[in-house]
């Protein structure tokens, strides 16, 4: 459905995306995980065709999103963290403008916007100022002018930050029911909120795509193994004798001081419940005291603290596209630059 390869953007000098390269299938919702300022925003305003790439390209069902903006598109509806909204109008008014903007009419346009409404729940505030509206509603209401079209990829930048818990489960709720007839794909920081929503998970960090997959792929495949740790009241040498009598496990960490050893073992793709078992029947045989013992599995939670700390500093700027001394900016004229470099237009229309 959406090819992303060999995307790059600078700002400046300053590289956001680096060579950013993944595949998005239809019909499931993606999480795009990572700590802010991971490239998250930049990689989805570039899929939406809302920013231009210093290199690489994006393919939206065949049709590139530069080469054929308007065709590209068609394909997407894209709520961006801060919704596009206009406070003095009222919900159904404001989906009858942005619904005739995308090119709706007549009964097309109604039957959309009705659909829309009772899609995102917002029925009973359709008549009042989105101004007044709580957070929670006025993203429902961004999310509805993202469906208006009949869009086949839904695409939603940060949609629960500065929600409060009840307006984040509704999102949550909404996104899920949402993934049931497009494909939807949505960027978090949050870990659990991802493995909530989505079936499947692109980890970015430092504008890199650090590892890709099912939740419960990514966390048997990058977990790592299990570990166990025990103190022995024994010195170090009597004490691995011991754990040596027990198959499956090797250690990753040996210290002894007074006496007592602690060792740090790994478990490998043994049951580790069993190996403890084995442990306490070995040290009970040789008469020794156990201290101390606890089982560690890695979570997809160290995982993605391990793998988003990492340096992840970029290659130098291009130095054909890139001024001597510029710096991050925002703005046109950015932009303007970027274009005549690269040949991407980045025209916005949606």
């Amino acid at each position: 459905m959406i090819t992303v390869s060999h995307l790059t953007k600078y700002y400046g000098r300053h590289l956001a995306v680096s060579d950013l390269s993944f595949e998005i299938g239809e019909g499931h919702v993606y999480g795009f995980l990572g700590p802010n300022g991971a490239g998250k925003s930049t990689t989805m305003n570039i899929m939406t065709g809302c920013l231009s790439a210093t290199e690489g390209s994006v393919s939206i069902d065949g049709h590139d999103i530069f080469e054929e903006p308007k065709a590209a598109k068609k394909l997407i509806g894209y709520l961006p963290e801060q919704p596009p909204l206009y406070p003095g109008e009222t919900p159904e008014e404001y989906l009858h403008f942005v619904g005739q903007a995308k090119g709706l009419r007549g009964e097309r346009l109604r039957a959309e916007l009705e659909a829309a409404i009772e899609a995102t729940g917002i029925e009973p505030v359709r008549h009042k100022r989105i101004g007044a509206l709580s957070k929670g509603f006025r993203q429902r209401v961004g999310i509805a002018q993202a469906l208006l079209g009949d869009p086949r990829v839904i695409i939603l930048d940060e949609p629960t930050v500065g929600l409060d818990p009840l307006q984040i489960l509704e999102i949550r709720d909404l996104i899920r029911r949402l993934g049931r007839t497009h494909t939807v794909i949505f960027s978090s920081h949050i870990l659990s909120e991802v493995q909530t929503v989505c079936d499947r998970i692109l980890i970015i960090a430092h504008g890199r795509l650090v590892a890709q997959g099912k939740p419960e792929e990514l966390e048997r495949e990058l977990a790592g193994e299990t570990e166990i740790r025990l103190i022995a009241d024994a010195d170090d040498l009597t004490a691995a004798k011991i754990v040596a009598s027990v198959e499956g496990l090797h250690a990753l960490e040996v210290t002894g001081e007074g006496g007592v050893s602690t060792f740090r073992l790994a478990a490998g793709d043994g049951d580790p419940h069993a190996m403890t078992r084995a442990l306490f029947g070995a040290f009970a045989k040789a008469d020794t005291a156990i201290l101390e013992m606890s089982v560690k599995k890695a979570t997809l939670e160290d995982v993605f603290l391990e793998l988003t700390e990492k340096d992840g500093s970029g290659l130098p700027a291009p130095e054909d596209s890139i001024a001597e001394d510029s710096a991050p900016v925002d703005g046109a004229a950015e932009e303007i630059k970027e274009s005549e470099a690269t040949g991407h237009d980045g025209d916005p229309e949606a």
